[in-house]
């Protein structure tokens, strides 16, 4: 198995880490990889696009001509996990903010963001979050944190809330969150993430 880290911009070491952790409590065949270009994104099992600055990302994807190959590896059914800026890529549609920011959504999960839906930096928070068939009281880091609404006719299943704001979601193989579990020491979402890859 071999799974990718965007690496252009983000929490991305985190991400690495956490993934390597899952792969040897699972004792699996499996390695991590940092992905910074088309080919290098051709040959991974599953992805992950870590937080950041989602405007930042989305030009880098096109910068380094990464836009399409994503794209038709997400069509061919690879498993990719989205957090914080990752999911906001992931969407459909956005608030105000993210078409200011000329952000380019990928536009496959059938959501609409809200970047900074929590606030701005200063009223980053954490929390315990029931995550429907992943964890059960799951530490939760959010930074910036966006939310997300279904779109009408939406293929997406609610997976947690924080009051009455959508924070995960999955669509197929997609799996988008608000939050950033990979700062915590809680390896459930990841494992969620691998063994629904392997």
């Amino acid at each position: 198995m071999k799974i990718g880290v965007l690496g252009v911009q983000g929490a991305v070491s985190e991400h690495v880490e956490m993934l390597k952790r899952v792969i040897s409590e699972l004792d699996l065949d499996g390695h991590v990889h940092l992905i910074r270009d088309a080919v290098g994104l051709e040959d991974m099992d599953a992805f992950v696009i870590p937080g950041g600055e989602s405007s930042t990302i989305s030009r880098l994807l096109d910068a380094f001509e990464m836009r399409e190959t994503l794209l038709s590896k997400i069509h061919d059914g690879m498993p990719v996990m989205g957090t914080c800026a990752g999911a906001v890529l992931l969407s459909s549609d956005g608030d105000h903010s993210v078409f200011r920011s000329d952000t380019r959504l990928l536009d496959v999960v059938d959501v609409s963001v809200c970047r900074n839906a929590f606030g701005r930096q200063r009223e980053s928070f954490e929390c315990m979050v029931d995550i429907s068939g992943i964890a059960d009281s799951f530490h939760a880091v959010f930074i910036r944190a966006p939310s997300m609404a279904l779109l009408p006719g939406s293929k997406a299943k609610v997976l947690a809330k924080v009051d009455d704001e959508v924070v995960a979601v999955e669509q197929g193989n997609l799996l988008a969150l608000s939050f950033h579990p990979e700062l915590t020491g809680d390896t459930r979402v990841h494992r969620y993430f691998v063994d629904r890859s392997i």
